[in-house]
């Protein structure tokens, strides 16, 4: 087709799209073309700006490394990953879905520990807790042999992959459920932390005006063959930013108590003082049960990254 108009041009792209042989992929793109035609269209898009862009696409990919993804981080920014997340699991509307985001800090290969376990590795500031988790079916049965891998950020805010001071894979294990469809185990009281802001994903939030706080959590990924492997994470309901978080994860299923306790015994003997504990439930369903490519594989190397925190603009009264 020779363009004669702008609108010739959306055409003859769609009738190129038509060729595809797969429906799903064609119907992809050929949404994706109308959309980024009309997004061109609506924001009177100059040269200039689409450079900037191109510029800033480009830079997600270079950014992105073994230890570190800005493509996935800058989807939770946007609240992509929370809507694909929330679009593809609704089987609870009354009481809203536990599956949540995978996050840009899921590792594969972390290493089985028996129930009870404890997923220290190195020395780790912050007050321990105890956590127990119940796996149920759709129907409420209880899920045994379920693979339940747990982790999560350290209380300084660092996951171990960015963070050369803690031991490998600290902070993270696989446990299986029993027959009750419980696994229980222990660590230290999460804290809420920054996420990284020197790369596109920063200058994104500050062009907004945004912080970029993540609100305290526990990630959990459950596993069972016949069964939709389940990316969730457990936010603390004393967390401050429940309501702002910068990746739009919070929803009302998914916000834990962490219960202190002060004045009893533990359920290790060894911890004096303060402890806290968790109590949770989780709900899968019928479905595929394969995971995803990690978004990481390796951990870095080198000094530690610097926390930069952002402050979010308080709008004019």
């Amino acid at each position: 087709m020779i363009i004669e108009t702008d609108a010739d041009l959306t055409r003859a792209v769609l009738a190129e799209a038509e060729r595809a042989a797969n429906p799903r992929f064609r119907r992809i793109l050929q949404s994706a073309v109308r959309h980024l035609h009309d997004f061109v269209r609506d924001t009177e898009l100059t040269e200039a700006e689409f450079r900037q862009i191109c510029g800033v696409i480009a830079r997600l990919g270079q950014l992105t490394t073994p230890s570190h993804n800005e493509v996935v981080l800058a989807a939770g920014s946007l609240g992509v990953s929370a809507l694909v997340c929330l679009l593809n699991n609704t089987q609870d509307q009354a009481h809203g879905t536990t599956a949540n985001l995978m996050g840009p800090f899921w590792r594969q290969g972390s290493p089985m520990v028996p129930n009870g376990g404890n997923i220290v590795r190195s020395a780790t500031p912050g007050d321990p807790v105890f956590v127990n988790a119940w796996v149920r079916d759709s129907e409420g049965r209880p899920v045994a042999g379920a693979v339940v891998d747990i982790w999560q950020a350290s209380s300084e805010g660092f996951y171990e992959n960015q963070d050369p001071v803690q031991a490998d894979m600290n902070l993270r294990g696989k446990f299986v459920t029993d027959d009750k469809g419980h696994v229980w185990f222990r660590s230290v009281k999460p804290s809420g932390y920054p996420i990284p802001v020197s790369g596109p994903v920063g200058a994104l939030l500050r062009a907004q005006g945004r912080h970029n706080m993540r609100p305290a959590h526990i990630h959990f990924l459950i596993h069972k063959p016949g069964y939709k492997a389940q990316f969730s994470q457990v936010y603390s309901s004393d967390d401050r930013h429940l309501e702002t978080d910068v990746q739009f994860g919070v929803t009302r299923a998914l916000v834990g108590q962490y219960v202190l306790h002060q004045d009893e015994p533990a359920p290790d003997a060894d911890v004096k003082g303060r402890w806290y504990s968790l109590d949770h439930h989780f709900v899968i369903v019928a479905g595929d049960d394969s995971l995803p490519p990690a978004p990481i594989t390796a951990k870095a190397a080198g000094q530690r990254p610097e926390l930069v925190v952002l402050q979010a603009d308080v709008p004019a009264a």
